[in-house]
């Protein structure tokens, strides 16, 4: 079975003829970070990147086209889906934090990460599945408790996913140029899975409606996700000591000025990723005047041309060290929405659309690194491995910060008369301009101020988080 894994492997990724034979018939032992293991599959950056690629198909999907339904298609007013929003953000930022600490203190044999992901995927499948399946024939007071209880639940079971599938890359992965690769190859994975959850889910739900492009999606998470979690070896190396308790755990994190600083500059850029992502479906309606298919053509121009983004990012961070890199990106995603407000029909928010693009690979490629380097500073002060608790705080940073995104549709809906698909308002085409381009322009200059406003040296450490010696 291994001969065929790497034999596909190598044909997933342009192996030559050779190299094919050699993977279909040879183990070697390779270095992945600081862990020696059999097989090139175990621990690889392209296994591990399955992962992201399992967990964005349907959280794009889902983040695109959730306010979507509910709002344009279902019917359900601005003002409750607002509501539900907000309550769901809380409750996402509050739980990231408990997830994390939990998951930094387990032990087992399988290790810390691996077992919290295995327990989460069903749950993830079937809420996931539910948010896209309310009962027929719901009041819109109906249609809200399931709308927010869906959202509550799904959102528990995402962030099990995504704590602890974050927390496992800067464990695997040591050093900027392991983590540079690793976080280049992970990105393309997620563009593709970008392209997926967003192009090609207009076109399934017209098919064969949204309940059941919910189930697709249910199907190729657990296809892809099962196998990264297959390729995964933890370390074990947790450092020395017990873990921190509760209120240590995060009085440590909390007085990480640098982690701060990195993860509130973050939120803002986060926060569009978000808004631009539910807004492009109301964009191109009203904005763009395309119907629901070329949607999906729109959607495709943009995250194909993602693709080479994301390696010429890479090339760009080999240039330089990493925070010049995150600081560069988080201002090149400011400028690349401005074309975003000119566009008028499918070919200029095409092109629009393929500038937006370069900002957002830049913004998906470089924050692992910075982030990582956090990470290691401080493991090598404390002594103890703490990825999942920081990725966790990070979570609860970025995720709180999406109560923006939900307050700016509420408000520039509200000052320009939409309310919803029944009741759009005079000049709709005007609410979407200002959330696809003047909001996140704003948001993204704030990003850049904050992200200038710590020094970010991280001449205490060597790449792998071990103290340098004097």
């Amino acid at each position: 079975m291994h001969r065929w894994v790497h034999f596909c492997w190598g044909i997933l990724h342009g192996a030559s003829s050779i190299e094919l034979f050699r993977l279909g018939h040879l183990f070697t032992l390779r270095e992945c970070g600081d862990m020696r293991v059999e097989g090139k599959w175990i621990n690889s950056p392209y296994a591990f990147a399955l992962g992201m690629f399992a967990m964005m198909v349907p959280s794009q999907a889902f983040s695109s086209f959730y306010s979507y339904f509910y709002v344009e298609k279902l019917g359900l007013g601005i003002g409750l889906a607002t509501l539900a929003r907000t309550v769901f953000l809380i409750w996402d930022a509050v739980n990231n934090p408990l997830f994390g600490y939990w998951s930094d203190r387990t032990r087992t044999r399988y290790g810390r990460r691996r077992p919290w992901v295995f327990g989460a995927m069903p749950l993830f499948m079937l809420c996931f599945v539910l948010v896209f399946s309310p009962p027929d024939g719901l009041t819109e007071q109906g249609l809200f408790i399931w709308f927010l209880i869906m959202l509550i639940l799904f959102e528990a079971a995402a962030t099990v996913l995504w704590v602890n599938y974050g927390a496992l890359f800067p464990e695997l992965f040591r050093g900027d140029s392991l983590r540079a690769k690793a976080s280049a190859i992970q990105q393309g994975y997620q563009v593709a899975a970008l392209l997926v959850g967003t192009a090609l889910t207009p076109i399934l739900f017209t098919a064969i409606g949204f309940s059941n492009m919910a189930i697709v999606y249910a199907g190729v998470f657990a296809v892809f996700m099962f196998l990264c979690m297959m390729s995964v070896r933890e370390s074990g190396d947790t450092g020395q000591g017990e873990p921190l308790r509760l209120v240590a755990a995060f009085r440590e994190t909390l007085r990480n000025k640098k982690f701060w600083v990195f993860n509130i500059a973050n939120s803002f850029a986060q926060t569009v990723n978000g808004l631009v992502s539910s807004i492009i479906p109301f964009y191109a309606k009203y904005v763009l005047h395309i119907s629901e298919a070329s949607v999906s053509i729109l959607l495709a121009s943009v995250f194909v041309s993602v693709i080479p983004m994301v390696f010429l990012w890479y090339w760009i961070i080999r240039s330089m060290n990493g925070v010049r890199a995150w600081r560069l990106s988080l201002a090149a995603y400011g400028l690349s929405v401005i074309p975003l407000w000119f566009g008028h029909d499918l070919a200029s928010g095409m092109l629009a659309g393929i500038v937006f693009g370069f900002g957002l690979a830049g913004f998906l490629v470089t924050p692992a690194l910075v982030g990582g380097r956090i990470i290691d500073e401080d493991a090598a002060k404390t002594g103890l491995r703490r990825e999942g608790i920081y990725t966790a705080v990070s979570g609860f940073i970025t995720r709180s910060s999406g109560l923006i995104s939900a307050l700016a549709f509420f408000v520039v809906g509200l000052a320009f008369g939409y309310e919803s698909g029944e009741r759009p308002g005079p000049a709709p085409e005007l609410v979407f301009q200002w959330l696809i381009s003047a909001v996140p322009l704003c948001l993204l200059l704030i990003s850049v101020i904050i992200s200038y406003s710590v020094k970010f040296d991280f001449s205490g450490t060597q790449d792998g988080g071990e103290p340098r010696q004097p």
